[in-house]
């Protein structure tokens, strides 16, 4: 049985992967969504995102699934930035660039296997 997603605006908790792409075009338009997100936050994603969803389901899955991730982890660096100012959020700061950069890393590769994977703390704003 299929677990439900959870509500938009709601964060995930868990990570979650389930095999999805056989297609090589899909997995690799998959693993560039992922690694352009890395470097061009969400401009990259949302252009591979709105030429290919209709093409492939993996990747239109996987759009959503690295936009959702960037714009969370883009508010979660903000919110510890600011924390920053009295010193408490330093740490959170920190743990959430090196989670963004393994979480990216982690996509691409699961991507690559043909999985989709959701990270942690990520806020489901498309659904």
């Amino acid at each position: 049985m299929a677990q439900e997603p959870p509500p938009a605006g709601e964060p995930v908790a868990v990570a979650t992967t389930a095999p999805v792409a056989s297609d090589e075009d899909a997995r690799n338009l998959g693993v560039l969504t992922w690694l352009l997100g890395l470097f061009f936050s969400i401009i990259g994603p949302l252009i591979i995102w709105l030429i290919k969803r209709d093409e492939s389901p993996f990747v239109d899955q996987t759009g959503k699934t690295v936009l959702n991730f960037n714009i969370s982890y883009t508010i979660w660096i903000i919110v510890t930035a600011i924390l920053s100012v009295i010193l408490i959020g330093i740490p959170f700061l920190i743990a959430a660039g090196v989670l963004y950069l393994v979480f990216s890393i982690v996509g691409a590769v699961k991507a690559n296997q043909g999985e989709l994977f959701s990270p942690w703390l990520t806020i489901r704003f498309l659904k």
